[in-house]
C-alpha cells in the first residue's frame, strides 16, 4: 500500500531513464525521498482490473481503458467496475491495444492498436451513471505507425481544446526524425480531427518530434506543456514540449547541449523511472513511473528538482489523473508479464497529496 509523504522540501536531483525495461548504462546521481511526514495510507479505489492503462472522467464518472481487453469500464462509488463497451478492431500486441482515453464533452476518444496501425476514434457516450455505452466509432485520425514496442498512446485535451496524442517511434528509430511520419511525434489535432491553422507545419498534425516513446503529457496552470519519454539505455526525460521542436532520438538521448535539439528539464536513470502517466495538481508535476516503481513529484517553480515516493511499495505505477475533488488516482500495472505480481495486484490507488 501507499504510505504517502508530506512534500515538503524538493530535493534536486540529475537522473535517468529509459523504456519499460531497458538495461541502463552509466551511474546517474539518485534523487532522495522527502524527509516529511506520514500522510494516511490512500484507499483501493478498485482492484482486479485486466492491464489497465488510462483514466478519464466524464459526467463525474470515472471511465478506465483495459489494454488488452479492450474493454471500457465504468467504475461507481463503490469500487464495482462495469463493462461501457469494447473498442472493435483491436489487435492487442506487445505494448499495443487500447491505450489511451479521453472525454470532451460527450464523447470518449480512445488510441487503439489495430491490424493497420495506431488510430484514434471518438464514440458518443449515451446514458448516465451505471448505465453508459459506447455510440459508433467516429474516426479522428488514422496511419500511426505500430509495433510490438514504443506505440505513445497518450490523449489529452490541452488549455487551447486541442486534443494532443503521443506517438512512439514503433521500434524503427528513424520514424522520429521524419517528419512525414506520425511516429515518433507529438501530435495536435482539433477534436474532429481536422489540422488546427496554427499547427507548426502547415497541413500537418505533428506538433513536435524527435520523440523515443512518449507516454505522459500534461500543462501547468501558466499553460506550460509537459511530456515524459522513455529513453534507451541511458536516459528517460522530462521535457517542457515547444511547438515545432525537435527532442533529439535518435541522434541523442537526454541532456546532450547540441544546436537544433530541445534538452529535457530533467533525466533520470531507466531503473529509476520508465515514466509513463503524468498529471500537474496546482504547483506541482506528478509521474508514475514502471520500472523505477515510484511516485516521483517534481516542483514546476524548478522543474530540474524531484522527490521520490512510496518506492518499491506498489509495483509498477502506469498512470494517474487528477480528480475533481483535488486528488490523484494511481494505476498500477503488475500482472501483464513485467514486475512480481501479487493477487489483486492491478489497482487503482487514492491518493491525497498534502
Amino acid at each position: 500500500m501507499l504510505a504517502l509523504v508530506g512534500l515538503l522540501a524538493l530535493v534536486g536531483c540529475t537522473v535517468v531513464t529509459p523504456e519499460d525495461d531497458s538495461s541502463p548504462q552509466g551511474s546517474p546521481a539518485s534523487s532522495n525521498p522527502d524527509p516529511g511526514t506520514s500522510t494516511p495510507e490512500p484507499a483501493v479505489v478498485v482492484d482486479g482490473l485486466d492491464v489497465p492503462w488510462s483514466v478519464a472522467f466524464y459526467d463525474g464518472v470515472a471511465l478506465v481503458s483495459e489494454r488488452d481487453a479492450a474493454r471500457v469500464l465504468e467504475i461507481d462509488d463503490e469500487g464495482v467496475a462495469r463493462e461501457v463497451g469494447v473498442v472493435a478492431a483491436v489487435t492487442p500486441r506487445g505494448e499495443g491495444g487500447l491505450l489511451g482515453i479521453a472525454v470532451l464533452e460527450s464523447h470518449l476518444y480512445a488510441y487503439a492498436t489495430t491490424s493497420e496501425g495506431n488510430r484514434v476514434d471518438r464514440y458518443p457516450l449515451t446514458g448516465g451513471a451505471g448505465s453508459l455505452e459506447l455510440g459508433p466509432a467516429e474516426p479522428v485520425i488514422s496511419g500511426i505507425p505500430a509495433g510490438q514496442i514504443h506505440n505513445g498512446g497518450r490523449l489529452a485535451f490541452g488549455p487551447d481544446g486541442m486534443l494532443y496524442i503521443t506517438a512512439g517511434d514503433a521500434g524503427e528509430p528513424a520514424n522520429a526524425q521524419d517528419r512525414e511520419s506520425l511516429a515518433g511525434k507529438i501530435l495536435r489535432l482539433a477534436p474532429d480531427g481536422g489540422i488546427p491553422a496554427d499547427n507548426p507545419y502547415p497541413g500537418s498534425p505533428v506538433y513536435s518530434y524527435g520523440h523515443r516513446n512518449p507516454q505522459g503529457i500534461a500543462w501547468a496552470m501558466d499553460g506550460t506543456m509537459y511530456a515524459s519519454e522513455f529513453g534507451q539505455n541511458t536516459w528517460d526525460e522530462l521535457n517542457i514540449i515547444e511547438p515545432g521542436g525537435n527532442f533529439g532520438w535518435p541522434e541523442v538521448e537526454g541532456i546532450a547541449g547540441q544546436d537544433g535539439f530541445v534538452d529535457p528539464v530533467q533525466q533520470w536513470a531507466p531503473e529509476e523511472a520508465s515514466p509513463s502517466g503524468i498529471a500537474v495538481l496546482e504547483d506541482k508535476l506528478y509521474v508514475a513511473n514502471l520500472r523505477g516503481e515510484r511516485l516521483r513529484v517534481v516542483a514546476l517553480d524548478d522543474p530540474g528538482s524531484s522527490v521520490e515516493l512510496f518506492v518499491g511499495e506498489d509495483g509498477r505505477l502506469r498512470d494517474l489523473v487528477v480528480t475533481r475533488d483535488g486528488e490523484l488516482w494511481v494505476v498500477t500495472n503488475n500482472t501483464y508479464g513485467r514486475g512480481d505480481p501479487e493477487p489483486e495486484d492491478v489497482r487503482i490507488l487514492l491518493v491525497r497529496p498534502s
